[in-house]
């Protein structure tokens, strides 16, 4: 006969288990929101990205997100479809593309950071203020430690 775990048997835990699952509660409400939008969460993240710059070459953008540069060409075709982005000619160098945010893009993402802002607030509801700067801190910190990973790409879903 099979025997259930006990509830009050104390349970290992590690931390890529709570961020998975912290991830997913995110990831889920996140992508919801955004859709409302026309956005995806991938979509977003480069759109955040473009909006913090004046401008960025479609390589480097690939580089920085870790994302396969395969499927950064496909989120930017993307984003120029919507018209909330598009390429140009790097002003120092001619081989290179440029991706800059439109005024329409600007707007989006807009909407986009309050909407995010929400599905945060909604997310992290259990923690103060100081706290979530606090992980934020400890999660950039963790991340720039990390091992190297492959660079992400559209076949592993958005």
């Amino acid at each position: 006969m099979a025997s259930h775990p006990s509830a009050d048997v104390p349970v290992a835990e590690f931390a890529g288990q709570l961020l998975f699952r912290l991830w997913r509660a995110s990831h889920t409400r996140t992508a919801e929101a955004l859709e409302s939008v026309g956005l995806t969460p991938a979509l977003f993240a480069l759109l955040n990205v473009l909006g913090a710059r004046d401008g960025a070459i479609q390589q480097q953008l690939s580089s920085a997100m870790g994302i396969d540069p395969s499927t950064m060409v496909l989120l930017v075709d993307e984003l120029e479809r919507g018209g909330l982005a598009k390429r140009q000619p790097h002003a120092a160098d001619r081989r290179a593309r440029e991706v800059v945010i439109t005024p329409k893009g600007r707007r989006a993402l807009q909407r986009a950071r309050g909407l995010a802002v929400q599905v945060e607030d909604e997310v992290l509801g259990g923690l103060a203020a100081d706290e979530r700067r606090q992980l934020m801190t400890l999660l950039r910190r963790a991340l720039s430690a990390a091992p190297p990973q492959s660079p992400w790409r559209a076949e592993e879903g958005d």
